[in-house]
């Protein structure tokens, strides 16, 4: 990152006590701590502590909103500085920090207003449960928005400040990712893909397959 640009990390956290403090380690070689803005989400583990142990920017809810209102209230956070942008990253070590200064890069071409982290490239080490969701969202996003988005349900994302201007979240779950970007898309802003390694460990997804559905499904056929 060259000291010209302004970005803020968001992480959004819930319990990821055993994984936060690692990913903060990560993000460091890239952000100083008071541009990491840690959510978290009504944690009952050490989550807190940690960020605040690693200096960053702490926002607690006091009860677990889901992760869409702790974008959100990460967004907010960040509106509040002179930005370019935020990147998202989710606290379970899914997403590697080796990768950020390629969002950087992507960005600075001025050709993009999202990046989103693709592992739809080279799918090698996802569960297959995991690859089929993946596939059968992603196409069903594209089909609603007409846009070249590369993996709807990657929560690694570079956002610039004119589509935080324009595009605020109203779900408080995980469909709030896919709310986003249907309604980024009816405003014409231009998404592109970064590629990134599919990093799985054989952890429980924290979302809820039935629920999760369902509330996919209201977002993508709601009139935004």
């Amino acid at each position: 990152m060259t000291p010209t640009r302004r970005f803020v990390l968001i992480v959004p956290a819930f319990n990821a006590g055993r994984t936060l403090g690692k990913l903060l380690e990560g993000t460091q070689q890239y952000f100083p701590a008071d541009k990491i803005i840690v959510v978290d989400d009504g944690s009952s583990d050490a989550s807190p502590a940690i960020a605040s142990e690693k200096g960053c920017v702490l926002i607690r809810h006091e009860i677990n909103r889901g992760k869409g209102a702790a974008l959100q209230s990460g967004f907010d956070a960040a509106m509040k500085r002179d930005i370019e942008a935020v990147l998202t990253m989710d606290a379970d070590l899914q997403h590697d920090p080796h990768s950020i200064p390629e969002f950087f890069t992507a960005f600075a071409s001025g050709a993009f207003d999202i990046l989103i982290g693709s592992r739809l490239h080279d799918m090698r080490g996802m569960p297959v449960h995991r690859k089929l969701s993946n596939i059968i969202t992603t196409s069903l996003v594209r089909a609603r928005t007409g846009a070249g988005i590369g993996d709807s349900q990657s929560g690694f994302r570079l956002i610039g400040k004119k589509v935080l201007e324009e595009v605020r979240l109203v779900s408080a779950g995980f469909e709030a990712e896919t709310e986003f970007l249907i309604k980024a898309a009816a405003r014409g802003f231009r998404f592109g893909s970064v590629p990134i390694r599919t990093i799985y460990a054989g952890e429980k997804s924290a979302m809820t397959n039935v629920t999760t559905t369902i509330n996919f499904i209201r977002v993508l056929f709601h009139d935004y």
